[in-house]
């Protein structure tokens, strides 16, 4: 080793040891709320509400960033580190060292490189993002053990920086991780709650005589924000527990579009105070529990009827509709305290008519989201692969652009080598300054500091068992699902059913891919907690469906996304109301189906398809809860936003 390599590693060194301590030191004079993630704390005091479930510290465990110690650690790191220290990576494998061949092989064949260990050693990278398609999610243990070896893998790599480790665990539609870990009501299902979800008990019985709507009162209710709070809460935790210190989580987009193909029910809704008090709670929730929230997709998916995945949607909103509807999440998230804030791959002609995507526009990211709101934290681009961002310019250009329009962390490029190599090419020629550079690796490196990873004991494993998926957090889960069902129609008085007399009860319908880790397709999951309620209850594939409607009390119909026109799911509901057997709809995942179909003897909006929804749906469908969901979305030409029924 020359004496100028020599010399920088110690400098290295030192400074993460000083880093190190003084984190330490601010969190040992803050009060620790028990380790990791927050850990469990005794009794029932302030931090945890005295409440089920509430294992995580109400108020977040930030470390108070030392800059003098970042600054120096900084200094000790080659051109080359600090531009790895912009990027997060996928990687395949549930191994940091030993994965399956065909991970390997896949490894190597994009970056060059067998393992995870490697590619972190190879490209100094600041953080590894996990999804179940690459194969990083099989258990809350090889999680944990995974995040550990990670981490000792960056520690014995150039600089030593540890890695920021993240996923998107959004709960409802999107879960990266599934059982044994809690899965939570989704977005919109939080922005639905209201009330507490009463027991039959508490309401007179199942007797329920169908009543009214309950006002127009939306998720900006106490209720509803104390619950989503709670929820990212929980899920915080269990995402430390596991050494995942950053979720890609909440959604604070504002969902007026029934058509959105890519947000609908990843969004608590279509008003945005609503959504702005959902959003500032789920922050406060997540980094109580030591895990750092990234509220996206900014300046706003809402309104957008193409994918960004697979194009490039233009959002049409003038600059005064985007400051009334789009703008006040964002800002609640940033007042909030937000870590981290992601870009949209989309175009806003209104906030900057160049045609770049926000991702690549500086009157957007610098502009709008430094300047005018504020923000101080990390920006991270949405994903660099997604063809919403490679439109307009290659993979070479783009990581440039997104650092000059003022983003920080480069998430998932396509080709890693190229982007790395490509970065420090507009450096070497001018077009990026180290200066430059180095703003956005500091924001990281105290985004690092206050979440806690220079403390050595963020590596270890072994508090899965203690935290993830335990049952006071399944049992909050279930209270908070309560509370989110929405009733939408009961003309009849159809529901509740009487479970003490047996009905029969059919359960078909739609059985869409359920997240990793549910026990099941929901009609199944649906007749399964029906039947334990007392119903006789079947499911059945659509196909027979109609044969064996007859002699049933009910025909429950699970609906996914129904579209406009002929569509299977129409012609099914419209048969199985020819047989003259009571349908029940039950609208698994976008509340707009009713809109879409004939009128039913009831009607259900579950926002959320896994086995947490099903088993409130039951519950509500048998009156041991009374429905109390109100609807965070309008239903056009159905049900205005607010409507909901109840059994009083």
């Amino acid at each position: 080793m020359s004496y100028h390599a020599s010399r920088r590693s110690l400098l290295t060194a030192a400074a993460l040891a000083a880093v190190s301590a003084a984190g330490v030191a601010s969190y040992a004079a803050a009060g620790d709320p028990g380790g990791e993630g927050g850990g469990p704390r005794p009794g029932g005091g302030p931090a945890d509400d005295g409440r089920p479930g509430d294992r995580a510290p109400d108020r977040a465990p930030d470390r108070a960033p030392d800059r003098a110690a970042l600054l120096r650690l900084m200094a000790g790191m080659s051109l080359a580190e600090k531009v790895g220290q912009l990027f997060v990576s996928r990687a395949y494998g549930h191994s940091a060292t030993d994965p399956d061949p065909a991970d390997a092989e896949q490894n190597q064949k994009l970056f060059g490189v067998r393992t995870a260990a490697e590619l972190v050693s190879r490209y100094h990278l600041g953080g590894i993002i996990y999804f179940s398609w690459a194969h990083n999610t099989r258990d809350p243990q090889q999680i944990a053990e995974l995040s550990a070896a990670l981490q000792r893998a960056a520690a014995g790599a150039g600089s030593g920086v540890p890695l920021l480790l993240s996923t998107d665990q959004e709960h409802g539609a999107v879960a990266r991780i599934g059982k044994p870990a809690t899965l939570l009501p989704g977005a919109m299902a939080l922005g639905a709650r209201h009330g507490a979800g009463a027991t039959a008990g508490e309401t007179g019985g199942a007797g329920g005589t169908g009543g009214g709507t309950g006002g127009t009162g939306t998720a900006s209710d106490p209720a509803a924000t104390a619950a989503a709070r709670r929820a990212a809460r929980i899920a915080g935790a269990e995402l430390a527990a596991m050494g995942i210190r950053q979720d890609y989580a909440p959604v604070a987009d504002v969902n007026v579009n029934p058509a959105n193909p890519v947000i609908g029910v990843r969004s608590f809704g279509s008003d945005p105070q609503a959504v702005a008090a959902l959003v500032a709670a789920q922050v406060r929730g997540y980094q109580g529990a030591g895990v750092a929230a990234t509220a996206k997709h900014f300046p706003g998916h809402g309104d957008t009827e193409t994918d960004s995945h697979v194009g490039l949607p233009v959002m049409r909103h003038s600059r005064a509709r985007w400051e009334e509807l789009d703008e006040p999440p964002f800002r609640a998230a940033v007042e909030a305290g937000v870590d981290a804030v992601m870009t949209a791959h989309i175009v806003f002609p209104a906030l900057d008519p160049s045609g770049d995507p926000a991702t690549l526009s500086r009157p957007i990211v610098t502009g709008i989201l430094r300047e005018r709101l504020g923000f101080r934290g990390v920006v991270v681009t949405d994903a660099l692969d997604m063809a919403g961002v490679r439109q307009k310019y290659g993979d070479d250009r783009i990581p440039v652009l997104a650092l000059k329009a003022g983003c920080d962390q480069l998430l998932n490029p396509p080709d890693l080598g190229l982007a790395h190599r490509s970065v420090l090419a507009a450096v070497e020629a001018g077009e990026l300054t180290q200066a430059r550079i180095e703003e956005s690796v500091l924001r990281i490196l105290e985004l690092k500091a206050r979440r806690g990873l220079f403390d050595a004991a963020h590596t270890a494993a072994g508090r899965t068992d203690a935290l993830v998926g335990i049952p006071a957090h399944l049992a909050a889960a279930d209270e908070i699902a309560a509370g989110t069902t929405t009733l939408l129609a009961n003309p009849v008085k159809l529901l509740p059913l009487d479970p003490v007399a047996a009905p029969r009860v059919l359960v078909t319908g739609t059985d869409p891919a359920s997240p990793s880790g549910t026990t099941g397709p929901p009609t199944a999951v649906l007749a399964r907690e029906l039947a334990a309620l007392g119903c006789r209850a079947t499911a059945v594939p659509p196909g027979r469906a109609v044969a064996a409607a007859p002699g049933n009390a009910a025909v429950l119909v699970c609906t996914y996304n129904v579209p406009e026109g002929d569509d299977p799911q129409r012609t099914l509901v419209t048969e199985l109301l020819a047989t003259g057997v009571p349908v029940v709809l039950v609208a698994i995942r976008n509340p707009y189906d009713p809109a879409r179909l004939p009128a039913c003897a009831a009607e259900l909006a579950t926002y959320t398809w896994t086995d947490v929804e099903m088993r409130a749906a039951a519950r509500v469908v048998t009156g041991a809860v009374r429905p109390a969901g109100r609807l965070p979305v309008p239903v056009p030409g159905r049900y205005p936003l607010g409507h909901g029924l109840s059994y009083d």
